[in-house]
């Protein structure tokens, strides 16, 4: 687990004036890494660090570095983040700490100055080789209120307290925040239809999560101790595991879902590196009293006092017609990570106990990120549950789930007395109509 050091000082200010702005997602603390090209330009796509308002080109930064700096900036050079994300926490912490040496006050600014880029002039990519994508179930609020309205008779099912539920999607389908949703097809059966038939997904979803990306892998049929699953993780995103909610009803028995969930899955362009979420760590969820203790492999004194993350989720949705009449986006749900049932160390742990392996790239999804009251729900089956309780957006227009135009836009941030704000950037998408 990454320890706080010189490069988390709060008093750290950068010759990139954007970087110090209050509020900034991305002052000289965070560092976020993504890969990135000048919109409209041939350039091959490379790795940037988001700071303030622009790109820091890593390998133009590399001829300023020198020692194990200078040699995990060399793994950026790739259109992908995969070779550097395998070089694990020794080589992360030492670029991390090179790169916020040039770009603190003071640093080289007149020669890295021609280094930046723009956000706004660039285009951003999925930063990895997504080899695979494995989504998890760790929110209590979430799977309680789901199984409420699927099964109201017997809501949480007896293997969530003892284990964290995941299911395995598609890792081809990943989008970057930005790239539009097509709202899918697949085959339906209402409750009161005699026989299924392919239509498109008449309620379509969100679902707000922190994706998980990892670093070193483990070899096959090898397990992960708990207090070393985070020398694994290379770092966080958010993400938007969206959800076709009437096609995942007729399919998900027996074996779970699949076209519900396969046609997208949109993330924010940047990973913020758990390193720079150190100031940030919290005690794992307290559970109640009579709540199942986790089996000893899912469990350590470590992983119960800082085994949580103090992150802040939002999530947005702007209409067509709110764009249109220039009305901000409505917020819907506003939420907490650190309120997850099971822990990032848990469900990297489990995941790998049978001897499944990780690779450098693959993606964990959180689950869906939901607090207790309406206005911390994380999806729109909850907070329509399932279409019987309608909202209205600031418009006037109603919804239970989305319509095509819609866009939502997910965020994530941290704050914490004596510690630098930081944040994680947009995640947004915009549904166009299925295929006719």
């Amino acid at each position: 687990m990454p320890q706080l050091n010189e490069t988390h000082d709060p008093k750290l200010k950068s010759w990139v004036a954007s970087a110090n702005a209050s509020g900034t997602d991305f002052p000289v603390q965070n560092l976020p890494y993504g890969i990135f090209r000048k919109r409209g330009s041939n350039e091959a796509p490379r790795a940037g660090v988001a700071i303030g308002d622009q790109i820091l080109d890593v390998s133009a930064a590399a001829a300023h570095l020198n020692g194990a700096a200078a040699d995990a900036a060399a793994l950026c050079g790739a259109p992908v983040l995969n070779d550097f994300m395998a070089a694990g926490s020794e080589a992360w912490s030492a670029l991390r700490k090179g790169l916020s040496e040039l770009l603190r006050e003071g640093g080289p600014a007149d020669a890295l100055s021609g280094a930046l880029t723009a956000q706004s002039d660039a285009e951003m990519f999925v930063p990895a080789n997504i080899g695979d994508f494995t989504d998890f179930w760790a929110n209590l609020n979430h799977a309680s209120n789901a199984g409420a309205i699927n099964r109201p008779d017997n809501p949480l099912l007896p293997n969530y307290k003892w284990i964290p539920v995941a299911y395995h999607s598609r890792s081809s389908s990943f989008t970057v925040s930005g790239v539009p949703v097509k709202r899918p097809k697949g085959q339906l059966k209402p409750p009161t239809a005699e026989v299924p038939e392919l239509k498109p997904c008449g309620r379509l979803d969100y679902e707000l999560e922190i994706g998980i990306y990892l670093g070193p892998g483990n070899e096959l049929g090898s397990a992960i101790a708990i207090d070393d699953a985070e020398d694994h993780v290379f770092g966080c995103c958010v993400l938007n595991d969206w959800s076709a909610r009437d096609i995942q009803a007729w399919e998900y028995v027996p074996l779970g879902p699949f076209h519900g969930k396969n046609y997208g899955t949109t993330i924010s362009p940047w990973i913020v590196t758990m390193e720079a979420l150190a100031p940030f760590r919290t005690a794992a969820l307290k559970r109640p009293d009579d709540d199942p203790k986790p089996l000893p492999y899912l469990s350590s004194k470590s992983n119960e006092e800082n085994g949580g993350l103090d992150i802040q989720m939002e999530v947005l949705v702007s209409s067509q017609k709110m764009r249109d009449d220039g009305v901000p986006p409505a917020l819907l749900g506003a939420s907490k990570f650190k309120d997850m049932y099971w822990t990032v160390a848990q469900m990297i742990t489990h995941h790998a106990v049978g001897g499944c392996n990780f690779r450098p790239g693959d993606v964990c999804g959180s689950g869906t990120i939901s607090g207790e009251t309406p206005d911390s729900y994380g999806s729109l089956l909850e907070l329509s549950w399932a279409a019987t309780r309608p909202f209205n957006l600031p418009s006037g227009e109603e919804r239970t789930f989305l319509a095509d135009g819609d866009e939502v836009i997910m965020r994530g941030y941290c704050q914490a007395e004596g510690a630098a704000r930081i944040g994680f950037g947009d995640c947004s998408a915009v549904i166009l109509p299925a295929d006719k």
